[in-house]
């Protein structure tokens, strides 16, 4: 079931669909960052994709579901404020072979609301999607955010990275499950 509910935010309307997500696997590269450091001119994001498409790293990754890059925020410190693992990889159908300097993680199943970009420049659109995600009240996606795992699906909309758009999807908590502490605890 999709609830498509509106959020207003300085004059704009963000529309978020709410949806159940299955399990899955990504492989990918990655690292560990925070907001403020990506937001500090010496972020790492940026230099993990520039690797990523010199590379051709997306074509090394064996038993892709799709042609889609996903990119996985998770292993969350706290929250949005503090550090987490950045991934930049692909579904995967099978984790039998993961290619060197790459690692493999499990998104969970769950509630994710979903966040589509506007379209531009991908990294203009990106990081104001999360900036005003990241300015709503903690419930206000539909339900309070988990920093489990959230990610973004850079599909056919995304192609050309001058006026892409992109799914974000942020983890939220279902009815009668605790929220996640940062010490992988219940709070």
């Amino acid at each position: 079931m999709v609830l498509l509910v509106s959020k207003g935010f300085g004059g704009d309307t963000l529309s978020v669909s709410i949806v159940q997500e299955p399990e899955f696997i990504v492989v990918g590269i990655s690292a560990r960052t925070a907001n403020a450091r990506e937001m500090s001119g010496e972020g790492i994001i940026g230099k993990q994709w520039d690797r990523f498409m010199k590379e051709g790293l997306l074509g090394k990754i064996p038993h892709r579901v799709d042609s889609n890059i996903v990119a996985v925020y998770t292993d969350y410190e706290s929250d949005h404020g503090g550090t987490y693992t950045f991934i930049l990889g692909a579904k995967v159908s099978s984790a039998a072979s993961v290619p060197s300097g790459m690692v493999l993680k499990k998104v969970p199943a769950g509630k994710y609301a979903v966040f589509t970009s506007e379209r531009g420049p991908v990294d203009k659109v990106v990081p104001e999607a999360w900036s005003r995600i990241n300015s709503l009240p903690n419930s206000a996606p539909g339900g309070d955010r988990t920093y489990r795992a959230d990610f973004e699906v850079y599909g056919p909309r995304a192609a050309d990275p001058q006026n892409a758009q992109v799914d974000i999807y942020v983890g939220i908590r279902e009815e009668g499950l605790p929220r996640r502490a940062p010490s992988g605890g219940m709070k």
